[in-house]
């Protein structure tokens, strides 16, 4: 059936996105073709042997190399790394890694405007967006800006090949929660729900090859394809409970970013379903059933991902604080979005229930 809708608004931003297992090793050209010489490599601590010798292939190309990237953008990372991006004379941004070091080259851009080339190593998908979430006391915020959005996009199956199971369910998911929020959108257009609708199958045929064969290229090509198309959507539409939820828990209990994802999307997606049980049908229609959170939380399960945020690290007496600053300013939403309502989701979330039907 066809997405049209009666009227929208659609928008896209002019990004080089290249995929191919290898394609990684043409970076210098991308540099060039930007018409830059001195890149600086970010990465996260555990990536820091993946930047160093990403930044010995470069050789004299490679300005420097900063490996402290951190999940939530902390703003303190990022005025460290912009004085060492100064200090070495940084005239573009390498990131390597997942959403923690994809935020950093952002942060940077957004105060520096130094064009970005993302090469990520999970499924975050955010290198795809013009969106940027930052962390300052205790509490994580949004923007939106053209000078956050990439300009160059190197998707490398190689570099997933490896990526632990457990870690690449939880990325996934991540990124599926993008498509499956796009899905009820209040900005949603027919090209965005094409977008979230592939997305989902991408990840829905790919996800349970890559469980069986980690190192299967194909399928890991096409997760990363998954990731970008939702990575895509998220650049297109605004967000709704589910972010908000994910948001504070991350924000402002540090809880890990894609884990977190994993275990709320259901439960989101359940919330949601009563008020639009028609825009959510493409979730049933590609996982089954009858309920859409219900579904996602079926295959999450069957995938081995998280399903309690105890688990994450969430203590009991703090679910009442959460849902009080999840519904303190709330986003748009499809379902009104009710103090008591929200406590009744993060309670089941928190003790790993199914979402209600």
């Amino acid at each position: 059936m066809s997405h049209f809708q009666t009227s929208f608004d659609a928008r896209s931003a002019a990004v080089r996105v290249r995929f191919g297992p290898g394609v990684r090793h043409q970076l210098a050209d991308e540099i060039t073709h930007l018409g830059c010489r001195r890149a600086l490599i970010l990465s996260t601590p555990p990536q820091a042997d993946g930047a160093m010798e990403m930044a010995a292939d470069l050789k004299g190309m490679a300005a420097g190399v900063f490996t402290r990237a951190a999940m939530h953008t902390p703003v303190a990372v990022t005025e460290e790394a912009m004085e060492h991006a100064h200090s070495v004379d940084a005239d573009c941004l390498v990131a390597l890694g997942g959403g923690s070091t994809t935020g950093l080259g952002k942060a940077i851009a957004y105060r520096t405007d130094l064009p970005q080339i993302v090469i990520p190593t999970t499924y975050a998908g955010s290198e795809a967006t013009w969106i940027l979430g930052q962390t300052e006391n205790g509490e994580k915020t949004t923007l939106t800006d053209p000078k956050v959005q990439p300009e160059v996009i190197l998707y490398d199956a190689e570099l997933v090949r490896t990526l632990p199971v457990g870690m690449t369910v939880n990325s996934a998911l991540n990124a599926m929660a993008h498509a499956a929020e796009a899905l009820y959108a209040e900005n949603r257009n027919p090209m965005s729900t094409m977008l979230a609708v592939e997305g989902l199958r991408a990840f829905a045929a790919a996800l349970p090859r890559v469980i069986e064969n980690p190192e299967d290229l194909d399928a890991r090509g096409e997760t990363l394809y998954g990731a970008w198309l939702c990575g895509t959507v998220l650049g297109q539409v605004g967000m709704a409970l589910h972010h908000k939820l994910c948001h504070t828990l991350g924000g402002s209990f540090d809880l890990p970013h894609a884990e977190t994802h994993a275990v709320v999307l259901p439960h989101a997606l359940a919330y949601n379903a009563i008020a639009v049980p028609d825009l959510l049908a493409p979730v049933t229609g590609i996982f089954g059933g009858s309920n859409p959170g219900r579904a996602l939380f079926d295959f999450a399960r069957s995938m081995g991902a998280p399903m309690a945020l105890r688990d994450l690290g969430l203590k009991r007496d703090d679910v009442a604080k959460a849902a009080e600053l999840a519904t303190r300013k709330p986003y748009w939403n499809p379902q009104p979005v009710t103090r008591p309502a929200i406590d009744v989701l993060l309670l089941a979330a928190w003790a790993g229930d199914p979402p209600a039907a």
